[in-house]
């Protein structure tokens, strides 16, 4: 059961596990080795510690059925993420990019490591890629209907109390939105092509060769829509 692995029943518990190196992937529970950490988790390990110990803050999830857990989750994820999109406007401000260009690139690539992470999570734990390829569908549903929604609804109503219209000028959107959504389109197709048994099976895993340039394709696509919204701006 997914809902097993990211459990914890005590903040002693999740201070010593953010506090404490580990081995990092999942490889030694299945081959019932323990596994010392390597230089690479020491480095990842101290270049994370903060988030780790931050985050421990976090109600364990026994704590009211997990509601605790979600709804602080759910605040710290939403006070770093407009904390992470006020430094990627300064820096671009300061570097001279402009705001399309650092939403396409920095925001979203800082906002989306947590879904990428918990898709890896999926992927291992689960019998299935429902999970993991869900996951990704539906943060992306999230980030639009809810994320815009919530806060161009906010916005109007602010501007039509001060009895003024509320206005987002376009700029590249539609463009970009036009790539964005070829890509999709040629991802989904990769990925019902993955399912035939000749190919690998399924949308996740199978052959060395089949992951390696499903891989090499999808980071691909992702620096196209990259350099040709960039170019647009």
């Amino acid at each position: 059961n997914l809902a097993l692995v990211v459990g914890s029943s005590s903040w002693r518990e999740q201070f010593v596990s953010a506090v404490t190196v580990s081995a990092g992937d999942d490889d030694e529970e299945e081959s019932g080795e323990e596994r010392l950490p390597s230089c690479f988790d020491y480095i990842m390990h101290f270049l994370t510690v903060f988030w780790k110990v931050l985050f421990a803050f976090v109600p364990p999830t026994e704590y009211w059925n997990g509601w605790a857990c979600f709804f602080v989750s759910i605040s710290l994820i939403g006070v770093l993420t407009a904390v992470t999109g006020d430094l990627a406007s300064h820096f671009g401000c300061t570097i001279g990019l402009k705001d399309s260009v650092t939403a396409v690139v920095f925001v979203a690539l800082g906002t989306s490591v947590p879904d990428t992470f918990a898709s890896k999570v999926a992927a291992i734990q689960d019998q299935y890629a429902d999970a993991s390829i869900g996951n990704v569908t539906g943060s992306n549903a999230v980030n639009v209907f809810l994320g815009i929604g919530v806060a161009w609804t906010i916005a109007t109503v602010y501007w039509h109390s001060k009895g003024k219209p509320f206005k987002v000028n376009p700029g590249s959107l539609a463009f970009s939105v036009t790539v964005f959504t070829i890509m999709a389109v040629v991802c989904v197709l990769v990925l019902l092509y993955r399912r035939r048994p000749s190919v690998s099976g399924g949308e996740l895993g199978g052959p060395r060769t089949a992951k390696l340039i499903t891989f090499f394709l999808f980071i691909s696509l992702w620096f196209i829509y990259i350099l040709l919204a960039s170019l647009e701006a």
